[in-house]
């Protein structure tokens, strides 16, 4: 399936039904009060985050979302039916965002965990049927209020790819071969620029008893190239995914690093980072140099002499190092933490639920009738 992570589509709550203004009418009681039922409440837009999805995909072909509206009142003290919720499942880590006619965004939730929800509009109440208005001087109201109006929203949806580690470097660095060879990912693999065109996943089950159950999800970034912070190459429509991870793994190309100096070629993409995100160069890196197995003597040991303190020498293709890799990154998820996302939720809900709504679908009203 295609990989989608941006959607922009439109919601719409349901319309509150409308109360009755039924007045009882029987052979014995030819003026009889009141007995119109209130109208349900419109259905509710609901967002949840599932994890049985990777794409925003299916919201390229629909986009135009509507809940039930509620049923009106009836004689004889009944009262409507409430319209059915409409629940949007998205992929965990889609961020909703109201766009304004300016074209100015505002965030409204950041559903990064599986099964968190989000109320985006609210569904109009349902009127009050003519019981309610009953009173000593008016025994029998021909009033009844009009269910309130539902809610519309034009929302652009997000998807932040969410993984414990992002794996980070140029075009055929070696990151999908690696992916491959440490999981059951199976992205395309070819030696042309940009082969990887989509994030992709990839799972490493715990082999130890002390990991036993454990999970770690890598994510292999697109290709980055010089000025990718800028919209260069595939720019920064991926780059957005790398702020998830709690820590990067940093891969150079043994054919394409400097063997006097192999610093400078983890520094460009540092820097795009920094240009990008300041925040995201902060990120715990760990930095490896690949494709051992094609280099000669004299470069790997030129390499290995000029390399920074910490760098990692492996070959994904033959294996060769990652098994202390793949040590190191479990250490450094151990070290990063559970991530509390309920700490970085969304602080005001309500506010954030009615930013933004247009009432749409108003009902008609009743007039007063005293008699």
């Amino acid at each position: 399936m295609r990989f989608v992570d941006e959607a922009v589509i439109t919601v719409r709550s349901g319309k509150g039904g409308n109360g009755s203004a039924s007045l009882r009418r029987a052979k014995n009681l030819p003026k009889g009060g009141p007995d119109g039922g209130d109208g349900g409440k419109g259905g509710d837009v609901v967002f949840c985050a599932s994890p049985r999805l990777l794409t925003l995909y299916d919201f390229r072909a629909q986009r135009l979302f509507e809940a039930e509206n509620g049923q009106n009142g009836q004689s004889q003290d009944k009262n409507g039916r409430g319209g059915e919720d409409l629940v949007i499942e998205v992929p965990v880590g889609t961020q909703l965002f109201f766009e304004a006619d300016d074209g100015e965004r505002h965030m409204l939730a950041d559903l990064r965990r599986a099964g968190q929800r989000f109320v985006a509009c609210p569904g109009g109440d349902g009127g009050r049927g003519n019981l309610h208005f009953k009173s000593s001087v008016n025994r029998a109201p021909k009033r009844a209020e009009a269910g309130r109006a539902g809610q519309e929203k034009r929302l652009r949806l997000e998807l932040k790819v969410i993984a414990d580690a992002g794996l980070l470097g140029l075009p055929n660095a070696g990151k999908s071969t690696f992916l491959s060879a440490v999981s059951a990912a199976r992205p395309k693999i070819a030696a042309y620029p940009f082969t990887t065109l989509t994030p992709n996943l990839g799972v490493v089950e715990g082999q130890t008893p002390e990991l036993a159950g454990r999970r770690l999800i890598i994510a292999d970034i697109p290709g980055l190239i010089e000025g990718a912070s800028e919209g260069l190459g595939l720019g920064h429509t991926f780059l957005k995914h790398v702020e998830r991870t709690r820590f990067l793994v940093h891969i150079l190309s043994g054919e394409d690093a400097d063997p006097e100096n192999p610093a400078a070629g983890f520094a460009m993409l540092d820097e795009e980072l920094r240009a990008f995100d300041p925040e995201l160069a902060q990120k715990p890196q760990i930095r490896v140099i690949n494709k051992i197995d094609v280099l000669s003597a004299e470069r790997m040991e030129a390499l290995r002499a000029n390399a920074p303190e910490g760098v990692l020498f492996v070959s994904a293709l033959t294996g060769e190092g990652l098994p202390a890799l793949l040590d190191e990154m479990w250490r450094r998820m151990g070290d990063a933490g559970a991530v509390d996302w309920a700490e970085e939720d969304q602080a005001d809900a309500e506010g954030a639920r009615n930013f933004g709504a247009e009432p749409w679908g108003e009902a008609a009203g009743f007039e007063d009738e005293e008699e």
